[in-house]
C-alpha cells in the first residue's frame, strides 16, 4: 500500500443503517529539522519527499537561497530526522529557537512575518495567462490530486508554466505541498520566478507572503483569499487569482496578467 495512508476498520453509518469496512486514512507524522546541531522546527506531514520538504522549508523562510548554501543533508526515515548543515554556519539562534509548525489553519509559526514582507520590492514579471490557461491548470490540479481522491485528507500544490505542469505534490499541510515543491525546485535547478503557483488550499497571508519571497508573480486557488492576503497581492505584485470552479474565477490583484 501507498506509505502515504493505511487502512482502518470503521463503522459507516447512513440512512439504511451502518457497516463495517476498511477506509484509507492519510498518514500524519512529525519531521524534525535539525539545523546546523540544533533542533531548529518540527513538521507535522505527510511520510514522502521528507528532504525536499525540509530544504523547501528553508529556502521560503529565507535560511538558505539555493542548494549549494547546504553543505550536507541526511535523512533519517526511521526517527523522522532531517540533518541539514549551512556553509554560513548557525542560523538557528537568530530565529527564537525551537519552533513547531502545525498542519491546521494558519500556519503554527513562521519566521518572516508580515511586517517583514512590506519592505520587500513588489514581484517585477512580463508572465501572462489567458482564461483558458487558468481553467486548465486547475482542472490538471483536481486530476492529479489521487491521494486527496483517495483519503480526502490533503492538500495539492503544483509548480507550472501557463500550459503545463512541472511538479506537483500533496500534503496533509498546504505550506508543506508547497516547500516539497520549492525543494525539488532547488535540488534539481529548475527557476521559479517565471512559474505559476497552484494550490488547493485557502489563500492565507503566509502562502501569499510566500509566493512573494520566491519571485512568484501569478498564484491560483481554487478556495478563498484573506483581506489580507489580497491586500498583500497588491502591494507586492502578486496576480491573485481564486475560486476557479468550473469556468469561472475571480481576479483580486493586478489582473493585468491574466488575458480575458
Amino acid at each position: 500500500m501507498d506509505e502515504r495512508m493505511e487502512q482502518k476498520i470503521i463503522f459507516r453509518a447512513d440512512a439504511g443503517g451502518s457497516q463495517q469496512l476498511a477506509d484509507a486514512v492519510i498518514r500524519e507524522q512529525p519531521l524534525t529539522i535539525y539545523l546546523n546541531g540544533q533542533e531548529f522546527v518540527t513538521l507535522l506531514c505527510t511520510p514522502e519527499l521528507a528532504e525536499m520538504l525540509a530544504v523547501g522549508f528553508l529556502r521560503s523562510e529565507g535560511l538558505i537561497r539555493s542548494y549549494a548554501d547546504i553543505s550536507s543533508l541526511r535523512v533519517d526515515e526511521g526517527e523522522g530526522f532531517v540533518f541539514v548543515e549551512t556553509a554560513g554556519g548557525s542560523l538557528a539562534e537568530k530565529l527564537y529557537g525551537k519552533r513547531t509548525i502545525t498542519s491546521g489553519c494558519g500556519k503554527g509559526t513562521v519566521f518572516f512575518s508580515v511586517l517583514d514582507s512590506l519592505k520587500m520590492a513588489p514581484v517585477q514579471s512580463t508572465l501572462r495567462i489567458s482564461y483558458l490557461q487558468v481553467i486548465n491548470l486547475s482542472r490538471t490540479l483536481q486530476e492529479k490530486a489521487a491521494l486527496f481522491m483517495q483519503t480526502g485528507g490533503v492538500h495539492s500544490a503544483a509548480l507550472c508554466t501557463p500550459t503545463e505542469v512541472i511538479y506537483f505534490c500533496e500534503d496533509i499541510g498546504r505550506h508543506n505541498a508547497v516547500d516539497k515543491i520549492v525543494g525539488l525546485c532547488l535540488k534539481n535547478m529548475v527557476a521559479i520566478a517565471d512559474k505559476v503557483l497552484l494550490t488547493s488550499g485557502r489563500i492565507s497571508s503566509e502562502i501569499l507572503v510566500k509566493t512573494a519571497r520566491l519571485g512568484i508573480p501569478l498564484l491560483i486557488s481554487r478556495a478563498a483569499p484573506t483581506t489580507l492576503s489580497v491586500e498583500l497581492a497588491e502591494k507586492l505584485g502578486i496576480t491573485l487569482i481564486g475560486f476557479v470552479r468550473g469556468s469561472r474565477f475571480n481576479i483580486y490583484s493586478h489582473t493585468e496578467r491574466v488575458q480575458l
